[in-house]
């Protein structure tokens, strides 16, 4: 067994991911990232992440409009996609040190 050693900030940076993917799950989000989800799990768990389990958020009064609703959707599409670019930004640098002679 290879026994990884990642860099804090990346480890920070995973959990944060799936922080804020409240759909997603911790095998999804590890599988995006490329490590273990027992990993993923573990980490989640030092930095005190919880999730309810079977609640559902509260309705707004009023519902959205269409147009609204889809911003919202691209809004937060967005966030996840630049959090992700980020973390496999990191993800690169810190693989290209390691893996240079």
């Amino acid at each position: 067994m290879v026994v990884k050693n990642f860099p804090p900030q990346f480890k920070a940076d995973a959990v944060a991911l799936y922080e804020s993917r409240p759909e997603a799950t911790i095998r999804q989000v590890a599988a995006d990232l490329g490590i273990n989800p027992e990993t993923l799990r573990n980490w989640v768990r030092a930095a005190g992440v919880s999730r309810p389990r079977g609640r559902r958020a509260e309705t707004p009064t009023e519902p959205p409009t269409p147009l609204e609703a889809e911003n919202a959707a691209l809004r937060k599409e967005v966030r996840e996609l630049e959090e992700e670019r980020e973390i496999l930004r990191k993800a690169a640098k810190y693989f290209a040190g390691v893996t240079r002679w």
